[in-house]
C-alpha cells in the first residue's frame, strides 16, 4: 500500500521551501516534489538586495535558496525529483501521479511558481538556446565580449542588463515605452553604467540567422518604422535576453482548482483554494506582489493552515 503523507508540497521555490520548513517544524510527515532545480525564478537571479536578513553583499539567488533547502531538510522534509503529470485533489486523500511514481497526501500545497513570458517575436522558438535566453546568470558567459540586447523595462530586466554588462561588450535595453518601470534606485544605478544603453519605444518583431541569432527586426511603437539590426561581422552573432514578466505554471491544474482569467490560482488570505485541503503559495497564485519575501510568507501561511486542516 502506498504511503500517505500528511502534506505534499509541489514545487521547491521560496514558497515551497518555506512551506516545507514550517510543515516540518509542525512535525507533519512532509514530501516536497520538484521536477528541476530548487529555487524556481530566484535560482537564476544573480543579485538579491531586498530579502530581509540576507547577506548585505554578495547574496545571490542560488546562495539564498541553498540555505532554504538546508532548513527544510533540517526539519525532516522528504524530497523527490519527479515531474507530476496529473493530480486528483478532491476527497480526503489527494493523489499526484508523476513520471516515476504516484504520491498521496491528506493535504497539498501547490507552489509551482511561474515561468518567463516569451518575447513574442517571429521565429523566437527557433533561436532559444541559439542566441535567445531568459536567464542571464545561466548564459551570460556565452556572450563574453559580444553585443547583447535585453527586452523589458522592469526591475528584473534592468538588473539583469547590468549583470550582463560584466560580460558583454555592450548591452542595450529594448523597451516598448519611453521610460522604465524599474524602481528608481535601480534606474539610477543603470544610467551610470557606461556600456549600458537604451532603445526606447521599441519592440522586437522578428529574429533570424544561419542556425544562430544574427539579425533582428525592431519596430518603433510610435511610428511603426522597422529597423534591421545585424550582428557585428567579426562577432557573427549577438545575444537577446527576454525579461518581460512571468506566466503561472498552472497548466497541470486546469479544472482542478479555481483560477482567474490569466490562469493564476485564486486563494483567500490564508492560501486556501476552493478545494478542501488544497493550498496555493507563491508566484502562481493571484497576488499584488511577486517577490521572494512574499513567496516565503505565502509558504509559511499555507503550511500553518494545512496543519490546522489536518488537526480538524
Amino acid at each position: 500500500m502506498a504511503k500517505i503523507y500528511d502534506v505534499i508540497i509541489l514545487g521547491a521555490g521560496p514558497a515551497g521551501l518555506s512551506a516545507g520548513l514550517y510543515s516540518g517544524r509542525n512535525r507533519l510527515d512532509t514530501l516536497i516534489i520538484e521536477k528541476s532545480q530548487d529555487g524556481g525564478q530566484i535560482a537564476i537571479t544573480n543579485d538579491i538586495e531586498n530579502y530581509p536578513g540576507q547577506e548585505l553583499e554578495g547574496e545571490s539567488g542560488p546562495s539564498l535558496v541553498a540555505r532554504m533547502t538546508q532548513q527544510a531538510a533540517k526539519f525532516g522534509c522528504e524530497r523527490v525529483s519527479d515531474t507530476i503529470n496529473s493530480v486528483e485533489l478532491d476527497g480526503d486523500v489527494k493523489t499526484l501521479t508523476g513520471s516515476k511514481a504516484t504520491y498521496q497526501a491528506k493535504a497539498v500545497i501547490l507552489a509551482t511558481g511561474a515561468h518567463p513570458r516569451s518575447i513574442g517575436c517571429k521565429n523566437e522558438a527557433t533561436y532559444v538556446g541559439r542566441g535567445i535566453s531568459f536567464c542571464a546568470t545561466c548564459d551570460a558567459n556565452f556572450f563574453e565580449g559580444l553585443e547583447v540586447y535585453v527586452v523589458g523595462g522592469g526591475d528584473a530586466a534592468v538588473e539583469e542588463a547590468m549583470y550582463l554588462t560584466k560580460f558583454a561588450r555592450e548591452v542595450t535595453v529594448i523597451h516598448r515605452r519611453d521610460e522604465l518601470r524599474a524602481a528608481k534606485s535601480i534606474q539610477e544605478k543603470a544610467f551610470k553604467v557606461k556600456n549600458l544603453h537604451f532603445m526606447w519605444n521599441s519592440v522586437v518583431d522578428e529574429v533570424g540567422g544561419d542556425e544562430i541569432l544574427q539579425w533582428m527586426v525592431v519596430r518603433d511603437t510610435k511610428t511603426g518604422e522597422l529597423r534591421r539590426i545585424e550582428a557585428d561581422e567579426d562577432d557573427g552573432l549577438f545575444g537577446l535576453f527576454g525579461f518581460i514578466g512571468l506566466l503561472p505554471s498552472t497548466t497541470l491544474l486546469d479544472g482542478k482548482v479555481k483560477t482567474d482569467e490569466r490562469a493564476y490560482v485564486i486563494t483567500d488570505d490564508d492560501m486556501h483554494t476552493d478545494v478542501g485541503g488544497v493550498f496555493a503559495a507563491g508566484d502562481m497564485r493571484v497576488k499584488s506582489l511577486r517577490q521572494v519575501v512574499t513567496a516565503a510568507s505565502d509558504g509559511a501561511i499555507a503550511a500553518m493552515q494545512a496543519e490546522k486542516y489536518l488537526s480538524r
